[in-house]
């Protein structure tokens, strides 16, 4: 069951690359938590999409992928002001793998272009939980969870949070 010297689930068989196309929700400001707690979203006035380029790789012999990201975090209505487009890196390992379905975190640095109420700097890190079915060969679709925070290194460090569903093709 752990994703121990097992082919990459994120990947086909012999692929080498893969563009995934994410979509999310708002989930409301907060803590690292809100990624494991349900309980704790607060559906919000935002929607995040996110386009990321992946190469498959190992972290600890688990199978791993590094990422080119990009994402548009659109906020409306009382949450004007929020509206950010950043950039980053980030590496994914899948920890659990088993009969197409697997289960990891990922973690990495983005650059943003403004800076607002939630979160007084450029510089965040975004925290990524998800559960990925592998559907054929070449695609996958992903459940996921996403933070974006700063790390307290400035205030205010309230926090974004997202929960989404993504769309992975592999070649």
């Amino acid at each position: 069951m752990p994703a121990f010297g097992a082919s990459n689930p994120m990947f086909g068989a012999s692929h080498e690359n893969a563009v995934t196309l994410y979509a999310a929700q708002g989930t409301g400001p907060g803590s690292l938590f809100k990624l494991i707690d349900p309980t704790r979203w607060d559906i919000v006035p935002m929607t995040a999409v996110m386009a990321q380029y992946s190469q498959p790789m190992t972290l600890f012999r688990l199978p791993a992928r590094q990422n080119i990201n990009i994402v548009q975090n659109s906020a409306y209505h009382s949450g004007r002001g929020l509206s950010f487009l950043g950039v980053g890196i980030s590496w994914d390992i899948a920890l659990i793998s088993w009969h197409g379905f697997y289960i990891g975190g990922g973690i990495g640095p983005y650059m943003r272009d403004s800076h607002d109420r939630y979160v007084a700097s450029r510089l965040v890190f975004g925290e990524k939980l998800f559960m990925g079915k592998n559907i054929s060969n070449a695609w996958r679709a992903e459940l996921f969870t996403l933070h974006f925070s700063n790390g307290d290194f400035t205030e205010p460090n309230r926090g974004f949070n997202f929960a989404g569903f993504g769309v992975n093709y592999s070649f």
